[in-house]
């Protein structure tokens, strides 16, 4: 394809989010990758620029390498749609409920989907919730998240009262609502998706309690197996499940579906992530290379959906 059709591209990264070097960072690979391409690309913060200039400086589309609040939560995505600017991904609706954990479980759950029990709390509830129940519900050991971060940001693990109360604490240092969800012992998976198909598999491998922020973006002992083990069958009906769900949160484009798989065999779905991160490192960009393309083959084939009517 002629890079002259794309026009002038604002890769849009940075912004006020928790998530902020993360996404400078994707940001700056995907800003990499289109100049590699001949595409004439820039790089635009949101946090930094008004989104006027993208209207004076003639901007013809937008690609999203922002993650978390302000820019995976549909804010942005309804700013460029009344600007009348494409942008890469999901739309308003799709990246608002991806962002909800409460209200992505609730929707999965209505459809049937494979769930890990779970509770979600408010802050004017702390002085009413009977933590003794809940452990005792969850199977006494939680995972504490708040309802609209990413990057595993804010997130604990509890296995007694006194420290889900320090859980909830520093989980709504982060938000107004809070999952408290039973704690899962088994494999994690990563499903990445583009344009309504699903990659191969990964799973992955973590020293720590849990996939948290520094496994994902610190530590050097993280494993990730691309092949992912699992048999044919197993692969396939986890990735036709992670597009049921991904399509059930009206997402669409790209974007990656968590999920855990336990010492039964039996798949939980954990979260949605619209924009999932970019480098080349990233998880996307791993399944896509096991799928044969490039990470900047990767980038043009995203960027290629804004052409789309």
């Amino acid at each position: 394809m002629s890079q002259a059709v794309y026009g002038k591209v604002a890769v849009m990264m940075g912004g006020h989010s928790a998530e902020r070097e993360v996404s400078l960072k994707s940001g700056q690979a995907v800003l990499t990758a289109l100049r590699s391409l001949g595409i004439n690309a820039s790089a635009f913060d949101p946090a930094e620029q008004p989104l006027q200039q993208l209207l004076n400086e003639q901007y013809d589309r937008v690609f999203i390498a922002l993650h978390g609040r302000g820019g995976e939560d549909g804010s942005i995505q309804g700013a460029l749609q009344t600007l009348q600017i494409p942008y890469t991904g999901s739309g308003i609706l799709g990246c608002a409920l991806a962002m909800d954990k409460v209200r992505t479980k609730q929707i999965w759950q209505a459809l049937g989907l494979p769930l890990a029990e779970s509770v979600s709390v408010e802050p004017q509830q702390i002085s009413s919730i009977d933590s003794v129940d809940i452990l005792r519900r969850l199977g006494g050991r939680v995972i504490v998240k708040p309802a609209n971060e990413g990057s595993s940001i804010g997130m604990s693990v509890a296995n007694s009262v006194e420290q889900l109360t320090q859980a909830l604490e520093m989980a709504f240092n982060y938000d107004q609502q809070v999952l408290i969800e039973r704690w899962i012992v088994g494999q994690e998976y990563t499903v990445g998706l583009l344009a309504e198909q699903a990659l191969p598999v990964i799973r992955l491998q973590t020293t720590h309690e849990f996939y948290d922020f520094a496994a994902k973006y610190q530590a050097q002992d993280t494993e990730y197996h691309c092949p992912s083990g699992l048999s044919t069958a197993d692969e396939t009906t986890l990735q036709q499940l992670a597009l049921k769900a991904f399509n059930a949160l009206g997402c669409k484009g790209w974007g990656r579906i968590d999920a855990m798989r336990d010492e039964h065999g039996g798949w939980y779905l954990l979260e949605a992530n619209a924009v999932p991160g970019m480098t080349e490192k990233s998880l996307v960009p791993m399944a896509a290379r096991a799928n044969g393309d490039s990470f900047a083959a990767l980038v043009e084939k995203i960027l290629a959906q804004t052409l789309e009517s």
